[in-house]
């Protein structure tokens, strides 16, 4: 029992070793710039005009009807939104609940909408909304998110998880826009 207890504590030691390691290279990398930092970018164009887009995105108390992992959200801040505004947010993914307090960033009406995340995963967010030849809007969404514990391994191996639930809502709130998923 001993000799099993003893090869446990040196795997893990040899295991936490490893990752520090791994992780001391990826931020070496990130920072000289021969790897990009581990950040989440997808676009969608939705068949309706960009005010209509933005009066649904930006609107932060509907946005758990398209973001599928978002639970509940509240502004802490009283007042129309303006970079400086805080909300808060309840966000469960693969079952695990996390609370994501947010500062508003950037905020242009109908074209730009900036977060940074200072919850238990640190990080900023951007929405970009374009107007399109045809009438339709082109939304660029760029996510960086660095979770608390070896936070670049972190980003890369949840970049490929959260780029998919983001492709995903950005999908709803196209159905949303586009007349297919009823409007609460």
């Amino acid at each position: 029992m001993t000799a099993v207890l003893v090869v446990g504590v040196i795997a893990a030691l040899f295991a936490l070793c490893l990752s520090l390691f791994v992780e001391w290279r990826l931020v070496s990398a990130v920072r000289s710039g021969s790897l990009h930092r581990p950040e989440i970018n997808i676009s969608i164009t939705i068949d309706a005009p960009i005010e209509r887009v933005w009066e649904i995105a930006a609107d932060v108390q509907r946005q758990p009807e398209w973001m599928h992992e978002m639970k509940r959200v509240e502004m802490l801040t009283p007042g129309p939104l303006r970079p400086g505004s805080r909300g808060r947010a309840t966000v469960r993914i693969f079952g695990i609940s996390t609370t994501d307090d947010v500062v508003i960033t950037q905020f242009d009406p109908p074209h730009t909408f900036g977060i940074r995340h200072e919850g238990r995963f640190t990080g900023e967010g951007l929405l970009q909304f374009s107007a399109t030849a045809e009438g339709g809007t082109l939304i660029n969404w760029m996510e960086y998110l660095r979770p608390p514990l070896f936070p670049t391994i972190g980003g890369f191996v949840q970049r490929p998880i959260l780029g998919a639930i983001f492709r995903s809502d950005l999908r709803h709130l196209k159905r949303l826009l586009e007349g297919s998923i009823p409007r609460s």
